[in-house]
């Protein structure tokens, strides 16, 4: 009886040690960056669509992206040239080649080869990977509408948090390969 009650005591406190660790790695994974310039980042690109966090794409992604903004997909997103230079400077200080990244997020960026810029975060290797499996039907629904619209399953995704513990897609519910 004892050598079950050491077990016991031991898988207990493994186990509450493994999950403290993972709460503290969720924690830490993303650490937006707090100034003007990402609030007017939030400001102007949160109007639209999720503000993605800039560490998803590498510099010559943003670059781009900057560059194509009277035609943003479709929409005219142009900018004065003070509030451009700003949110230009914040995308590249913080692209995914600009800083080492932890997490899914820096996953994401260190995936895309050299040779390749994608505009679209659902364009790069590791969000293609990721999201493999989920039926298109699932995506399609007007809950949803597209892969661009992370916050739809992902509860926590403008935090930076895009834990399987935090998906929910809408109709179905937890997502767990």
């Amino acid at each position: 009886m004892k050598t079950i009650t050491i077990t016991l005591a031991a898988m207990l406190l493994a186990g509450t040690t493994l999950y403290a660790d993972d709460d503290r790695y969720e924690k830490k994974r993303y650490h937006k960056e707090k100034s003007k310039a990402s609030e007017l980042y939030i400001q102007e690109c949160a109007s639209c669509h999720m503000a993605y966090q800039p560490e998803f794409l590498p510099k010559r992604s943003w670059e781009k992206t900057m560059r194509t903004l009277a035609d943003h997909f479709g929409t005219d997103a142009t900018l004065d040239k003070e509030d451009y230079a700003t949110i230009r400077a914040y995308l590249l200080r913080n692209a995914a080649d600009a800083k080492r990244v932890g997490g899914d997020i820096g996953k994401m960026g260190r995936k895309i080869p050299d040779d390749q810029t994608p505009l679209r975060i659902s364009e790069t290797p590791y969000f293609k990977k990721e999201h493999r499996k989920i039926p298109k039907r699932l995506v399609r629904q007007k809950e949803v509408k597209s892969f661009a619209n992370c916050t739809a399953c992902h509860q926590k995704a403008e935090q930076g948090d895009y834990s399987e513990r935090s998906l929910v897609i809408p109709n179905y519910g937890r997502w767990d390969d």
